[in-house]
């Protein structure tokens, strides 16, 4: 239930209509609806596409409000996890809930001949992306450019096309995600 009010709370705190979420992000209505009372399980793929259209990151949707009593540490017991029901991708936010900080830290473990499509290219305000494999290996395509990154290897990017995350091995791909929004750069097609 954590995702559905933070996803309300982002959207009116933006001033912003389920209507207006929807023209934004391609996202119907109804499915917004759904999402926001905790009455289906949206994919990695359609929340990226609200977490875009409201200005933030994907794991900014599963972080705690920002405050400033909020705790600089993590514990791993409190870390919020949340599996994509398409792909069964596991993801873990690492940062601390709600503590302010340009950075933004995920696990992720992509099971065996899973595929994970981000196809997400304008976003509210520029994000930057690093990619840091613990264990396995991915198949990552950029745009048009495909990367095939093993453990220990580490691949940075500008959020700003279509991502896929493919791991075609027959063990998981566990990698962590480092995530940064330059407050000074925008790739806002709606302004």
């Amino acid at each position: 239930m954590h995702l559905a009010a933070r996803l309300r709370d982002l959207r009116t705190g933006a001033g912003m209509t389920l209507d207006g979420l929807s023209e934004r992000t391609g996202v119907s209505r109804s499915m917004i609806s759904l999402i926001e009372r905790g009455e289906s399980s949206p994919t990695a793929a359609v929340l990226d596409k609200l977490a875009a259209g409201l200005g933030v990151t994907l794991a900014s949707l599963f972080a705690g409000q920002e405050g400033a009593a909020a705790s600089p540490l993590s514990r791993r017991e409190d870390q919020r996890i949340w599996r994509d029901p398409e792909s069964g991708y596991i993801r873990r936010n690492l940062s601390a809930p709600g503590f302010p900080s340009p950075i933004e830290l995920v696990e992720v473990v992509l099971p065996p001949g899973a595929r994970v499509a981000y196809d997400t290219g304008h976003r509210a305000a520029a994000v930057h992306q690093q990619i840091w494999i613990i264990e396995g290996a991915l198949a990552l395509t950029l745009g048009e450019e495909t990367y095939h990154v093993d453990t220990g290897d580490c691949l940075s990017m500008r959020l700003d096309q279509p991502i896929v995350f493919r791991n075609l091995t027959d063990t998981p791909a566990r990698y962590v995600v480092a995530l940064a929004t330059d407050p000074h750069a925008t790739s806002n097609p709606y302004r």
